[in-house]
């Protein structure tokens, strides 16, 4: 690959490999796993914060299960406030 792609910089091949595997990861739903958790309000009153897997690509989809309802999971169809965007720069 690396002759192919006309470089000797090996850093950047493996991060050329890696972003070519996240891309994939994130357009196709082969890998999918499902998490459930609890809404706890933390000790700040803050009630929006997850504990999200350290490998996660993208979200599919999220719900809540409504008690009003027959117990019934809603799907969440959009974000609601500002989203943070990070870029990430390690190789």
């Amino acid at each position: 690959m690396m002759e192919r792609a006309n470089t000797r910089d090996t850093n950047l091949a493996i991060a050329w490999i890696k972003d070519a595997i996240h891309a994939m990861e994130s357009t196709y739903s082969e890998n999918l796993k499902v998490s459930k958790q609890n809404i706890v309000k933390s000790a700040d009153g803050d009630d929006n914060q997850y504990d999200l897997p350290a490998g996660l690509i993208s979200i599919y989809s999220v719900s809540v299960l409504d008690t009003d309802d027959d117990d019934k999971y809603k799907i969440i169809r959009r974000i609601v406030g500002d989203t943070v965007i990070s870029e990430d720069t390690s190789p």
